[in-house]
């Protein structure tokens, strides 16, 4: 069991015990450390870190506004690829850079893609369960504690949305611009968060109708606890001389200052 569907679990207790927190962190670390795949996915991460230095880069998130976004801009610059991404490609020629996933029910509902795709795959180290070792898979560790890793080698934090892996990716990798787009921040589907439902006979808050559907489980998203963690990851990027823009054609999200993609290009 990952942090993620440990957390739930353990704030809903009425005291708070740094003990009950640390003890397993520090298990779940011991036990990630243990299996050889640790050693394997760190050794890569490490190849990465600053790879790219005053490069940039594309965030490409899932909302339905991607759809609208001239993906033909991309050609030529890293992407990073989130999730389900796979869903657009019977859709577009647009191939992302690498892709990451972090979300185990995301793995398992995708599991056919990610077992056989080339494409570079940065996935919780749960999903190694599902995914076995190739030269394109990296698995990540994820650390409950809420804090931008700017090195990824060691642990990274999920801050509830796979969008902040993906910034802390690119800063580990050096990118020094970096965009987001298809990021609507909003979900046609309510309720409270984390929770897990069971989806309906199409998703309207996704790029494809088919991203959740056909009563498939998925967790709500937390829409708060995301930005705070994209307040983290603006910090780091300003504290470092870096710039993370949002380039999503519409959306809810304005902590990020707003740019055309078109724009960002050129940059």
């Amino acid at each position: 069991m990952s942090y993620s569907e440990v957390y739930p679990l353990l704030t809903q207790r009425p005291t708070v015990n740094p003990y009950r927190y640390g003890a397993f962190e520090i298990w779940n670390r011991f036990k990630w450390d243990l299996n050889p795949e640790s050693w394997r996915s760190r050794k890569k991460l490490k190849a990465y870190k600053d790879k790219y230095t005053a490069k940039k880069a594309v965030i490409v998130c899932n909302g339905p506004s991607l759809l609208k976004t001239d993906l033909s801009l991309l050609e030529g610059i890293f992407t990073f690829g989130l999730n389900k991404i796979n869903l657009l490609f019977d859709k577009s020629n647009f191939r992302p850079s690498c892709i990451v996933a972090v979300n185990s029910l995301v793995i398992e509902q995708n599991a056919d893609f990610f077992t056989q795709t080339k494409l570079p795959l940065f996935l919780d180290s749960n999903g190694m369960k599902i995914v076995k070792h190739r030269d394109n898979v990296i698995f990540i560790h994820e650390s409950p504690q809420r804090k931008f890793a700017q090195n990824c080698s060691m642990s990274v934090n999920y801050g509830g949305t796979v969008t902040f892996v993906a910034m802390q990716l690119a800063f580990h990798m050096g990118f020094e611009h970096v965009a987001l787009i298809g990021c609507d921040h909003n979900f046609a589907v309510k309720g409270p968060a984390r929770i897990t439902v069971t989806a309906g006979d199409r998703d309207d808050s996704h790029f494809d109708p088919r991203y959740f559907s056909g009563g498939v489980k998925w967790q709500l998203p937390d829409l708060p606890a995301s930005e705070f963690s994209y307040s983290l990851a603006k910090e780091a990027y300003e504290n470092s001389g870096r710039i993370l823009f949002n380039a999503t054609d519409g959306g809810h999200l304005e902590i990020f200052s707003r740019i055309e993609l078109k724009d960002f290009m050129a940059i």
